[in-house]
């Protein structure tokens, strides 16, 4: 297949790169690029970002949240992560889906498909794969688990309370696998990047984009992926229930949460205030949980800043 060189590791970005090049590259056959993105949690087309991550924690670590334009379920990616995209008509993708598992069968690996869209090696998961369709295009795109940080996937990915978080690590290294323990032959990730590089270019030929279209994804990542209305904004309606213990009394927080903003919240518990929380609350309908810090806490709440409330929201 011919191919594109994508250097990028700006996960905003290479979103951006994926819709482009899905909308805008006129070719006649399949073309593939392989991507790393720095230490991010690329969530589904479909999915709430306050749902399926930990967002205090990745907000500490420094890890970027990114919304894909595929479905499917939210996914860590560091620089020990390999991703593929592979874009063409439809009526030329028929064996896309099954191109990376061949691959990784001519590397010397037991790899099978396994379920809707993952990919095992003994009976490990190391790679999963989501698909769009765009007029008479498709893209199909997807991870493969070279050696990523599986400690902080898992942290990432555990919301708090959840049963992911209550299995822990051990679970989840249980049922994924990272590749580099398989393949000994390649020293490192580049290594393997350009081993799976030859197997899907051979001597086919390079796609050099023009500083206009990079432009336009340069563009498209700023006016689009970047933005809190898709990566927060998006978020389909989700209800929530949280409980904290405060020197002024245990306060729960009853609400629920569309497209990142607050439909419905209620405060109850024993806690002591100056004033009704319910007024607190009808302050926040419409509002998102970040806009709590502009208000007056402490006058429902006695002795708690905003930052302390904000922890039924995180």
């Amino acid at each position: 297949m011919k191919y594109i060189l994508n250097p990028s590791t700006d996960p905003h970005w290479n979103m951006a790169f994926d819709e482009f090049a899905l909308e805008n590259l006129q070719v006649e056959e399949p073309v593939f690029y392989l991507w790393q993105n720095a230490p991010s949690v690329i969530i589904g087309l479909n999915q709430s970002a306050y749902a399926e991550v930990n967002l205090p924690f990745i907000e500490e670590e420094g890890i970027i949240l990114a919304r894909r334009v595929t479905g499917g379920g939210a996914v860590y990616h560091d620089l020990g992560n390999l991703n593929y995209s592979i874009v063409g008509p439809i009526d030329t993708m028929g064996d896309a889906k099954y191109l990376m598992t061949g691959a990784l069968i001519q590397m010397g690996l037991n790899a099978e498909r396994s379920g809707r869209n993952d990919i095992f090696v003994d009976g490990r998961k190391c790679s999963g794969y989501a698909r769009r369709l765009y007029k008479n295009r498709m893209m199909i795109h997807g991870t493969l688990m070279w050696d990523v940080n599986l400690e902080t996937l898992t942290k990432a990915l555990s919301v708090p309370g959840s049963k992911l978080e209550a299995a822990g690590v051990a679970s989840v290294r249980s049922r994924v696998a990272n590749l580099k323990g398989y393949l000994s032959q390649y020293a490192d990730i580049q290594e393997f990047k350009e081993g799976l590089h030859r197997i899907f270019a051979d001597v086919d030929e390079e796609i050099d984009l023009t500083q206009e279209e990079l432009d336009g994804v340069t563009r498209l990542a700023r006016e689009k992926f970047r933005s809190w209305s898709w990566n927060y904004g998006r978020s389909p309606e989700t209800t929530f229930q949280k409980t904290v213990k405060f020197p002024c009394g245990s306060v729960t927080a009853h609400y629920t949460l569309d497209h990142g903003v607050f439909s419905v919240i209620l405060f109850s518990g024993d806690f002591l205030g100056a004033r009704p929380a319910s007024e607190l609350a009808d302050q926040l309908l419409g509002k998102r949980p970040e806009d709590l810090a502009v208000l007056p806490v402490s006058e429902f709440f006695d002795g708690l800043s905003a930052i302390d409330l904000s922890t039924l929201f995180q």
